[in-house]
């Protein structure tokens, strides 16, 4: 399997999980994307940026057709947050050659926030501060989302104080996988990459299995709209979380962890491998 993390992310973060998925017979990798953890920096004082999500979607599609060169078995494309969004879409753009057994999105970022401000709206705020100043700014101060303050941060990310302190031991360990908020070429970019996620037929054309896992109390993206994408992917199944769960179900508590866990065992067993 191979497993791309979301915006501002690491892989050193999940490396608790790809322990477990080790130790259940996968071989597993993960690489960072371009612009962020390991990857260099695209932004201005560390903003987290890119002009098209477009250039994401072909450096996985370039990615996952070399990874998988010479691998025998199934395989199996994972991504958390920004990374599911942009796994979902290589998917539906038939970017990933050879197909995939399957997908696994946790936590996808399929909007943006605020739920209730409409997609256009949104682009069209995001578009115009684009052409006020460098795209490569921060369009916040700190922290994942505007507003929000450090102090608040873990609520916003796991209830799990052990797991949300070991990723500040990786910025420490290694400090080049800070990154800031994300530019407004970001949200510019997202709009638009959101649009063609759910324009007419895009994601009814997806034809490989995919598995869900969220929250109904995600402050980072939208549980409205990884609803309607379950309901109109042609093969998905979700695991939905209450208030027990927060944005990174992956490094929740372990109740939670391990319900997310053993569904996402229990779908790949059935999906992937035949139960083999």
């Amino acid at each position: 399997m191979l497993f791309m993390a979301g915006r501002g992310d690491a892989y050193e973060k999940y490396l608790e999980s790809f322990e477990h998925w080790r130790l259940a017979g996968w071989q597993v990798s993960a690489a960072d994307w371009r612009g962020q953890g390991g990857s260099g920096r695209l932004g201005l004082a560390d903003a987290g940026h890119i002009d098209d999500f477009g250039t994401w979607v072909s450096d996985l599609g370039a990615l996952w057709a070399d990874w998988a060169k010479g691998r025998e078995g199934p395989l199996v494309l994972l991504g958390h947050s920004m990374g599911g969004h942009l796994v979902l879409r290589a998917a539906l753009e038939q970017a990933l050659d050879p197909r995939p057994a399957a997908l696994v999105l946790s936590a996808p970022m399929l909007d943006i926030f605020p739920e209730h401000l409409p997609l256009f709206a949104k682009r069209l705020v995001a578009d115009a501060m684009v052409r006020l100043g460098d795209p490569g700014r921060a369009a916040w101060k700190m922290s994942e989302k505007p507003g929000s303050k450090p102090s608040s941060r873990q609520w916003l990310l796991t209830h799990d104080k052990t797991r949300y302190e070991d990723e500040h031991f990786w910025r420490e360990a290694r400090p080049e996988l800070k990154l800031g908020p994300g530019s407004w070429g970001w949200l510019a970019a997202a709009t638009r990459s959101t649009g063609a996620l759910f324009a007419p037929g895009a994601l009814e054309s997806v034809d490989v299995p995919v598995m869900i896992v969220a929250t109904s109390v995600d402050k980072l993206v939208s549980p409205a709209a990884i609803r309607v994408a379950a309901r109109r992917l042609p093969d998905a199944e979700l695991l939905e979380f209450g208030p027990e769960a927060n944005h990174e179900i992956l490094r929740e508590v372990d109740p939670v962890r391990d319900r997310a866990l053993a569904a996402i065992d229990d779908f790949l067993a059935r999906r992937a491998t035949n139960g083999e």
